[in-house]
């Protein structure tokens, strides 16, 4: 495999330093014959001659000092190759022997898996370099292998072990320090007290049997371990930002490594970085996939994303199936999509779930199952797949963090993100999954030689930022190299179990006695819940919908009116990034016509009847001003406007219904007793491990309708509000209404209002009744949106309605009581509740 420029450089930089490291070790080694008070710092020597910057010096668990450097290469530059070399160079340059073992420390299972594979196979350029370093005679061993000294010193044996595994404090893999007999040829006889002696003498920190538990004294246990700490092998660590706890880094030199070579695309501080390989310097070599373009969807819907990176993919695979057929090179184009759930029990919740991105690519995209695939903890539908393979069908992959590191396909083009990316380095390296080039080659097609983001909820200036940050060569923290990966459960069994919590004492006399109004049907002798799909959405006139504003749809020849970032590297070194605004002309990739427009509208116009006659009309007023061919180079914004008008209309029509359902008694706001009715829970079910909610002198909360509430689910605005009401002298108890587990309001909308507080004031001091029940919901600043217009106008409905109503009209116990509604903000909350219990402003 031809080596790139940089690569090039690289091995001869890392040649410079180990051979300036072997000399002043050999220096060392002659001054502490001389006298051991003498010795030097060697591998600092070293590097003030050749890198003359600041070192951090480490040792080893036999406290000698211990070379270590760092490889900071970008994703796509080719890490692992470079590893290989870097044990060539050090056998040659630094041991001196061709022979000897190597620790191939990794992170995660993809990165181990990935890494092992292509080590086993000989034709695999990584394995071809071990191979010419040992003149073939390369061994790689997982930590279930047995070897023998012969072995070592006829081979370079390579270690694969993953970064758990390596962690002394990890319980489940304790048993490679454990006394396992396998390795008995490496150790003394077990009633060879002198050479005991001598081997703990030489290796102080090995794992050993106390005196008590041998009749011959202290004993090495013959474990992996221990082995590995008598061969002082040479360290490899895969992704070292991984292994910077003070755990991993603590068990890592206790295995006494003669030297630590460390790689990663994000390095953290501390570290002694020999080499820094340059974005630019990937792209003159055709690395990566550049321009990138951040795409941010003014959307609010994920779906409006999938379909937009669905359009981008399949304009590039007619490119790539045009560039096959010129040059007989094989692209098939990959989108990624990052989702916020995968798990089997976690689907219906308000997050974005990878089988719902799965039914929406078959159902409305008309993407073939056998096309898409699931990467999760649970399901791995790739295991095994060579994704560049013509006879792979995969053309996209759904995942929450699986492929964040350590998966490499040089086809993948398109990343959807639906979830909003914890970290900078998280978004960093998922970004790093689309940058690889195919074959490390320009196609010299420009669509094929860039990469695609669709953003969902971050503002694209946002991810571009964090892409800016995850470059940045200094300035990370601590915390971006402490971020570990957690592949099990705590093994806490009771952390997981439910307690019931009652009322509190002196409130248990309103349980089961606390109702709220709700908007109901009557039908027959009983009542039922409103119901938005059968009341509501069924009973929507689609007839009377207005499509007038499809003809205020401009649409531009060259231009989208989507926001389109391009991101490249920087020629002026002073500068990262540079970033430019540009539109770009679709590629009519989605060919145009009524039954897929209509087959986007379906999750809004329940009838596909309708929704296709919706979409011709559509198109028809359209064609009165734009060409067929100008209509189809636009279909994505098109469906995305479509869908607004739609929405709004549909949101118009639906108010209108309700109203008319209440004026003509259909429909009713009632406050029911019994069966039909609504009523706070008598107890509620918390984790024992719950952290409970406090104020903020941490005395207990006090006036709580339950006797404990969890601390879990409040955010800041919420608990600053939350103890303040429990301040109140005026307030009789409040109850934190859980979303989608208690009281809620339906209106015309299909999403139900679910405030966050009720809560009531007392009549008088002491008293333990009340006259009025307040339903609130709370927002942030930044929320202050259409969504909110919308929860307030229903609450202010719902006052409306109950200044109307007088309870007793149902011959209930409510006599004199009302409930008032509230939606209250971030900059206003405190002066709204004073003015609900009337506390006068010190």
């Amino acid at each position: 495999m031809e080596l790139k420029d940089y690569q090039k450089k690289t091995i001869g930089q890392i040649r410079t330093y180990l051979e300036a490291l072997s000399s002043f070790k050999e220096k060392n080694e002659r001054l502490v014959k001389e006298d051991p008070e003498l010795s030097i710092d060697f591998p600092q020597k070293a590097w003030e001659k050749v890198k003359g910057t600041v070192h951090v010096s480490r040792k080893n668990g036999l406290g000698e000092h211990l070379p270590n450097f760092y490889l900071k290469i970008p994703t796509g530059g080719g890490k692992t190759l470079l590893a290989c070399h870097s044990i060539d160079l050090i056998n040659r340059s630094y041991i001196k022997k061709q022979t000897g073992i190597v620790l191939w420390i990794v992170p995660t299972t993809q990165i181990y898996r990935q890494t092992i594979g292509h080590l086993k196979n000989r034709e695999h350029p990584y394995r071809q370099v071990l191979d010419v370093s040992s003149g073939g005679r390369t061994v790689i061993l997982e930590k279930t292998d047995r070897f023998t000294p012969q072995d070592v010193f006829e081979n370079l044996l390579v270690m694969m072990l993953m970064l758990p595994s390596a962690n002394r404090q990890n319980k489940e893999v304790l048993k490679i320090f454990k006394d396992s007999g396998g390795f008995t040829e490496f150790f003394p006889a077990e009633d060879d007290g002198a050479g005991n002696e001598r081997l703990i003498k030489a290796f102080p920190n090995l794992d050993c049997f106390s005196d008590s538990d041998s009749i011959f004294g202290n004993i090495a246990k013959t474990s992996l371990g221990n082995t590995l700490k008598a061969l002082k092998p040479i360290v490899i660590i895969d992704e070292g930002h991984k292994a910077y706890s003070e755990g991993a880094q603590a068990t890592i030199r206790n295995f006494n490594p003669s030297i630590i070579v460390e790689l990663s695309a994000t390095p953290p501080e501390g570290s002694n970085k020999l080499i820094e390989v340059s974005g630019q310097e990937l792209n003159r070599e055709e690395m990566i996939k550049l321009d990138m373009h951040i795409k941010n969807k003014a959307s609010p819907e994920w779906q409006d994303v999938i379909l937009a990176a669905v359009d981008r993919r399949c304009s590039l695979e007619k490119i790539a199936m045009t560039y096959e057929s010129n040059t007989g090179e094989y692209i098939r184009p990959i989108n990624l999509i990052q989702v916020e759930r995968t798990g089997l029990d976690q689907r219906g919740a308000r997050y974005v779930h990878a089988e719902d991105v799965k039914e929406y690519l078959i159902r409305q995209c008309g993407i073939a199952e056998k096309e898409i695939a699931i990467k999760s903890s649970e399901k791995d539908d790739i295991e095994g797949v060579d994704l560049l393979s013509k006879t792979c069908e995969i053309r996209y992959i759904i995942t929450k963090h699986a492929l964040q590191e350590g998966w490499d396909c040089a086809f993948a083009y398109v990343l959807a993100v639906l979830t909003n990316p914890s970290s900078t380095l998280s978004i960093t390296q998922l970004v790093g999954r689309i940058l690889r080039q195919p074959n490390a080659r320009k196609t010299k097609i420009k669509d094929l030689d860039e990469s695609y983001i669709f953003c969902y909820r971050p503002k694209a200036k946002d991810v571009l930022d964090n892409i800016r940050a995850g470059f940045e060569n200094e300035g990370l923290g601590d915390i971006v190299g402490r971020i570990t990966l957690d592949e099990g459960d705590s093994g806490n069994v009771n952390a997981t179990k439910e307690r019931t919590v009652e009322y509190r004492e002196r409130f248990k006399d309103f349980k089961g006695k606390i109702y709220l109004p709700k908007f109901i049907i009557q039908e027959k002798n009983s009542w039922r819940d409103v119901s938005y799909e059968m009341d509501i959405l069924g009973q929507i006139d689609w007839a009377r919908i207005s499509l007038n504003t499809v003809k205020d749809i401009s649409l531009s020849e060259n231009k989208t009116k989507e926001e389109d970032i391009t991101v490249n590297i920087a020629q002026d070194k002073r500068k990262l990034i540079d970033t430019k605004e540009d539109y770009v002309q679709n590629q009519d990739g989605i060919e145009l016509n009524s039954v897929f427009v209509a087959r986007q509208l379906l999750d809004i116009v329940p009838n596909p009847w309708i929704a296709f006659d919706i979409a011709q009309r559509a198109i028809k007023i359209l064609l009165k001003g734009y060409s067929k061919g100008r209509i189809a180079n636009s279909v994505v914004f098109i469906i995305e406007e479509l869908r607004k008008i739609i929405e709004k209309e549909k949101d118009r029509l639906a108010e209108e219904l309700f109203k008319n359902l209440l004026k003509s008694k259909t429909l009713w706001f009632l406050l029911l007793s019994g069966d039909g009715g609504y009523r706070l829970p008598g107890s509620i079910r918390v984790k024992n491990n719950a952290k409970a909610l406090v104020r903020y002198d941490n005395t207990p909360i006090q006036q709580s309708l339950f006797d404990f509430v969890p601390e879990e689910g409040f955010n800041d605005m919420e608990k600053s509000i939350a103890v303040y009401l429990d301040e109140q002298e005026k307030l009789l108890w409040w109850y934190r209404n859980l979303s989608r587990q208690d009281y809620s309001v339906q209106g015309w909308k299909k999403n139900k209002i679910y405030p966050d507080f009720i809560f009531t004031g007392a009549e008088k001091k002491a008293s333990k009744s009340y006259d009025k029940v307040y339903v609130v919901e709370t927002k942030g600043l930044h929320l202050k949106n259409e969504d909110t217009a919308y929860k307030k106008s229903v609450f202010d409905f719902c006052n409306e309605l109950g200044d109307k109503k007088d309870w007793r009209e149902l011959k209930l116990e409510f006599s004199g009581q009302k409930v008032e509604f509230q939606v209250i903000y971030e900059d206003e909350w405190k002066n709204k509740i004073n003015k609900l219990f009337e506390i006068k402003k010190c």
